[in-house]
């Protein structure tokens, strides 16, 4: 019984969090300005180009060339920062806002352990995550096993956010679906660059929500066998803007009044139909099985206001052979209680991958 009651304390802790967040005028809501028009019509072709007809026909990706300055040394690990253009391509680089064109990556490894001896995991940004601190703070303690982080800004985030937009709060539902095809690009490029010119001996991707469905495509597009490692995320981004408490953070009226210049008046179930249909580009379920299913490891919390139990048996059930591990607690208490399990399935899901042959 005293389970349960702190199931639904965390469950509520959750709703009390989004209400304060999303639903007081602290903030104004996500897509407050619409669909996004003609970008979005662009974007929906884009992601379906995501799978390619033939194997590999997507690999290499474009390769980058960080610019990097060292932040600060210690006697055992060095963390830099670097800067590179995003290697979107044309047509995505111009619907991207100027701001987003130049990416930025924070870098964190041992000082003397050479790379094919490293593991190498890149860490992409779940919803408001604007710096590279708490993901380093995550990442800092896997060092002394060997395990170096690289952490992506996000597009639409932190240095990279548009002038006109407030915090996390897209401008439009075509900066959603951007944010992530921008992402799932550049964390390819800078897996390859870990690849071939870093030469690290295991690689792998993780992120947090959002984050966390970015990492699940980039594993799954991942011509090798990496680490693939989403927690407390989705199987697609429909759950958390039509069903968790991200719904009562979404411009419903603004999308309404969008789609009624072009269309009929439509009621509101039928704008959140329009949304289902849009978002469910984002579903993982729809991806390749990743290269190696034993090195997918989700992290999932027992009572998430934001992420319903059912999206996250419906990913088990997708990649056969991937594991869920589940921990205690809410979307917001296991954000911030539960770091030790995520670095623990960090680990886990690289001991599962062998070692790169070096070429040294």
């Amino acid at each position: 019984m005293v389970t349960v009651n702190i199931g639904m304390l965390h469950y509520v802790l959750d709703h009390v969090y989004g209400a304060f967040v999303h639903r007081t005028k602290l903030s104004p809501p996500f897509f407050s300005r619409g669909w996004g028009g003609t970008k979005l019509e662009l974007l929906e072709k884009m992601i379906k180009q995501l799978f390619p007809d033939v194997e590999g026909q997507n690999w290499p990706p474009t390769l980058v060339q960080p610019v990097w300055k060292t932040v600060w040394e210690s006697q055992t690990a060095t963390l830099r920062e670097g800067f590179f253009t995003t290697p979107c391509h044309d047509q995505l680089l111009s619907a991207l806002p100027p701001e987003s064109h130049i990416a930025r990556v924070a870098f964190l490894a041992p000082k003397y352990t050479p790379p094919h001896k490293t593991a190498c995991v890149v860490h992409l940004a779940g919803t408001g995550d604007h710096t590279f601190e708490r993901r380093l703070r995550l990442g800092g303690p896997l060092l002394k096993e060997n395990i170096a982080t690289m952490v992506l800004e996000s597009p639409f985030y932190g240095k990279r956010r548009p002038l006109l937009q407030r915090g996390s709060k897209l401008l439009c539902v075509s900066d959603l679906l951007l944010l992530g095809r921008a992402t799932i690009e550049e964390a390819r490029s800078l897996l390859h660059w870990l690849d071939c010119e870093a030469g690290f001996g295991k690689m792998g991707i993780c992120g947090l929500s959002m984050g966390g469905v970015h990492a699940a495509m980039v594993g799954s597009l991942h011509p090798t066998p990496i680490a693939t490692l989403p927690f407390l995320s989705p199987h697609s981004a429909v759950v958390a803007f039509c069903e968790g408490v991200l719904k009562h953070a979404t411009a419903w009226e603004a999308l309404r009044d969008d789609l009624s210049v072009h269309e009929a008046s439509m009621t509101l179930e039928e704008v959140k139909e329009r949304m289902r249909n849009v978002l469910s580009l984002t579903d993982v379920t729809r991806f390749p099985i990743p290269k190696d299913p034993s090195a997918v490891i989700f992290v999932a919390a027992t009572d998430d206001g934001y992420i319903p139990r059912h999206s996250v048996l419906e990913l088990e059930k997708a990649w056969p052979g991937s594991e869920v591990r589940w921990v205690r607690g809410g979307h917001v208490s296991s954000f911030l209680l539960h770091n030790g399990a995520f670095r623990r399935a960090i680990a886990d899901g690289l001991n599962r991958l062998q070692w790169k042959e070096s070429t040294l």
